[in-house]
């Protein structure tokens, strides 16, 4: 037992290399490792193009920096970039290669690109990180812009599902989804924010942050005039955004829509079998303060649907919105016959601009 003990506690205590490792991360950032890191490899760069000039380019110094705009901060980036051409200015008089025309294109290229690098670099400043990380942030918030237009978990006589498509196929857009359940209460925002693409991403981004967390915090009436009185307080030059609010009771089928200048929501009767527009009245959200929202309520019966959309769903330069409303409905009758589930994908995949965000929610009552 005691042969155990001594055995796991040697598999357990560091050897001498890792807490030399240790000791290093502790008193180096990490940072500046990968900043010595990368001045390592210039310097091997350097020393193999002074040594073996026919096997190594002079060109062969963009790999670090690249590396080093990848990796770097917006402070030591410059500082890298100096001091990899201050290596190549000193490699290009001792090497023994004849200074010909294309050696001198050569030098001027990377001198070039370095200052490229460096432009880019005093960009980055104002965000305070690398490259790479700033992507990730930008990822991430692009994904916690999606979970939160994710469905929560329905009873099993409900079906919702939500679809985003961004104008031109880029992963940021101006339309996005916020859902809030509260024990039997569904609440559903869909917003469209003025602009499409990247250019309404940074806005969108704030936007579903703040009515993610009103959603699910204020009472249904007071949702869209709260949304409203967000935007006003922004003082955006683009500062305006549509959106339609459903509430639904989950365990009656009683829903209340509430519009800021949204195309209207739609819903079909399963007795008929038919799509009828529920045109809920109220102006867009930052545009005039203090405004007030009007629902329009009804119960949803078993085999009812309703839609909610943005208008690139529906709206060309040259068609009347109405009119592609109407042709909405007629490819929803078609393509959602007998069978919602996968509706909503199937619907927004077969109808809307590919030049504009399009956002789609669809809930079937079972």
């Amino acid at each position: 037992m005691t042969a155990q003990r001594e055995g796991r506690a040697a598999r357990l205590e560091p050897s001498l290399g890792q807490r030399f490792e240790s000791s290093l991360q502790s008193l180096l950032p990490r940072e500046s490792r990968i900043f010595g890191l990368l001045l390592g490899l210039a310097a091997v760069t350097g020393v193999l193009i002074w040594q073996v000039p026919l096997y190594v380019p002079l060109t062969a110094m963009v790999l670090p920096m690249v590396l080093a705009s990848l990796l770097l901060g917006p402070r030591q980036l410059p500082w890298f970039v100096v001091l990899s051409l201050l290596i190549l200015s000193v490699l290009v008089p001792v090497r023994d290669v004849k200074l010909d025309q294309r050696t001198i294109s050569a030098v001027v290229i990377l001198f070039a690109f370095g200052f490229i690098i460096m432009l880019a670099s005093f960009r980055r400043s104002s965000l305070g990180v690398a490259g790479v990380r700033g992507e990730s942030m930008l990822v991430d918030l692009r994904d916690r812009i999606l979970r939160q237009g994710g469905m929560p978990e329905l009873p099993s006589e409900w079906y919702a599902a939500s679809e985003l498509r961004s104008a031109g196929g880029t992963a940021f857009a101006g339309d996005f989804v916020v859902t809030a359940r509260d024990g039997d209460r569904l609440n559903v925002a869909v917003v469209d924010v003025s602009g499409k693409g990247e250019g309404a991403g940074t806005r969108a981004l704030l936007l579903s942050g703040a009515l993610g967390g009103l959603i699910g915090a204020l009472p249904q009436a007071e949702f869209l005039a709260a949304a409203n009185d967000f935007l006003m307080r922004q003082d955006w030059e683009e500062g305006f955004a549509t959106a339609v609010h459903l509430s639904v009771d989950l365990s009656t089928g009683r829903y209340a829509i509430r519009s800021a200048g949204h195309p209207p929501a739609a819903l079909r009767v399963a007795g008929t079998g038919r799509w009828s527009v529920l045109e809920a009245e109220g102006p867009a959200l930052g545009l005039i303060a203090k405004a007030t929202y009007d629902a329009v309520e009804g119960t949803m019966r078993p085999g009812d649907a309703l839609l909610l959309y943005t208008d690139g769903m529906v709206e060309t330069p040259h068609r009347d919105i109405m009119l592609g409303v109407d042709k909405m409905l007629g490819r929803a009758e078609l393509l959602l016959r007998g069978e919602f589930d996968g509706g909503a994908a199937r619907l927004i995949e077969a109808i809307g601009s590919r030049n504009d965000d399009r956002a789609l929610l669809l809930l079937h009552r079972r």
